[in-house]
């Protein structure tokens, strides 16, 4: 069998692909229409974000058996198209699931702490104790939306505190030891903290805005290290200016799929945007929550261990 590699990973992923018998082609550069013209020739491809894999890129793909995704989720793929033709789908969420748990952690401590607004003005020579003082974890409630590999990872995190983990996901009985699951109306009345760990989907997509954050009872902080989209951020931002989001770590925003720099060197930078980057209660990272170094190993090796069991 054939596999052609549209994205560098770990070299672990090629080097037993090769040992399992698979003849391995890489291919990191060229455009899409060019690999669409040659994708009948292989088997199966392996790929992460380069470029979207359509009805048009599948049914040019003949004798596609798999697509391996070295990533969480599968929304660069049009699936149902996919499975109609038959094509088994590779995603390898279990990867990554325990370094998104870390840093929306590290997220939340930071937010609570002040640690990054603090770091800043010891820098500048500044010593305000009484302006950095935090918050402490123990005692919240603590709302995850979305209860897969990603949300599991994070309640497991959490119980090293004092506090009360509750669930909510569109799969019944997803809870287990470390969180309750519930409605999304009681989450709303309860939590603290809301974190998200869904994936990209048509209901997910602008799922919190004006409406949704209003339907919540108390005053919460925000962590998000799934999708950018899932978030309207101009209805984020105004939640931040009245008070009713207290804070906000954001390992993903809304404006990902362009050109992320082009935001600053166009001057096309939206103003809820400006006002993210200039508030004290905002954490941003560049979609680096399931980005480390062990997460990678991790990755390429879910991936070969699946086309294993399904193609050996």
């Amino acid at each position: 069998m054939k596999i052609l590699h549209l994205d560098t990973n770990h070299p672990l992923l090629i080097n037993q692909l090769n040992d399992l018998g698979f003849q391995n082609d890489e291919n990191y550069s060229d455009s899409k229409e060019r690999i669409q013209k040659i994708i009948h020739h292989y088997d199966g491809f392996i790929i992460r974000s380069r470029f979207s894999i359509d009805s048009d890129f599948l049914e040019a793909a003949k004798n596609l058996k798999f697509i391996g995704r070295v990533g969480a989720g599968l929304e660069n793929i049009d699936c149902d198209y996919a499975q109609k033709k038959g094509i088994t789908l590779i995603a390898a969420p279990e990867g990554n699931r325990n370094a998104v748990g870390e840093h929306s952690l590290a997220m939340l401590l930071s937010l609570f702490n002040k640690l990054n607004k603090a770091d800043r003005e010891v820098r500048k020579g500044k010593w305000l104790r009484e302006n950095n003082r935090g918050l402490e974890l123990d005692g919240k409630t603590v709302g995850l939306i979305g209860y897969g590999n990603m949300g599991k990872a994070f309640a497991k995190k959490l119980r090293g505190f004092d506090v009360n983990v509750l669930c909510y996901d569109i799969k019944p009985n997803v809870g287990n030891e470390n969180a309750k699951q519930v409605s999304l109306k009681e989450l709303q009345q309860k939590a603290d903290v809301l974190s998200l760990h869904t994936p990209e989907t048509i209901s997910t997509t602008g799922m919190i805005n004006k409406v949704f954050i209003d339907a919540f009872k108390k005053p919460f902080w925000l962590v998000n290290t799934a999708r950018g989209k899932s978030v309207v951020t101009s209805d984020l931002v105004s939640a931040l200016k009245n008070g009713k989001v207290l804070g906000a770590g954001l390992d993903v925003l809304e404006y990902e799929k362009a050109s992320f720099e082009n935001l600053f060197s166009d001057n096309n930078m939206p103003e809820a945007f400006k006002y993210l980057i200039q508030s004290e209660n905002v954490l941003l990272s560049p979609h680096v929550a399931g980005w480390t170094i062990e997460s990678k190993e991790k990755l390429a090796q879910t991936i070969v261990d699946k086309i294993k069991i399904n193609f050996c």
